[in-house]
């Protein structure tokens, strides 16, 4: 096994100070509504069998975060989606609907696409 105990390459070392270094990457933290989200909210239907959906993308944060605005928007709308990969996908054109949510919750969001 490479790298089995997250060594990466080291095998032994001289020096009794030594501790191992990992490359984790910090876990991002969630900006502030009012501050630096750059909500964008477009209609998609690419790659999805020819059905429309609204599409939110531009969150910058944790997943948890995500997944609770992701979760407002749903229940605002009364239909079903998903919060994955920093976007959220809402079934059917609630365009209007969900910019109409986010504004109110505080987020700078705005609509792009016809």
């Amino acid at each position: 096994m490479k790298n089995a105990a997250g060594r990466q390459g080291v095998v032994y070392s001289t020096n009794p100070d030594f501790s191992y270094q990992t490359n984790d990457a910090a876990e991002a933290t969630t900006l502030p509504p009012q501050q630096q989200q750059q909500l964008r909210v477009q209609l998609d239907k690419k790659q999805r069998g020819g059905k429309q959906v609204t599409l939110v993308t531009g969150f910058v944060g944790r997943d948890e975060d995500l997944q609770t605005l992701g979760k407002l928007l749903k229940t605002k709308c009364g239909v079903g989606g998903s919060a994955k990969d920093g976007e959220i996908v809402v079934q059917g054109d609630f365009r209007a609907k969900v910019l109409e949510v986010l504004l109110k919750e505080g987020y700078k969001a705005k609509q792009i696409g016809g």
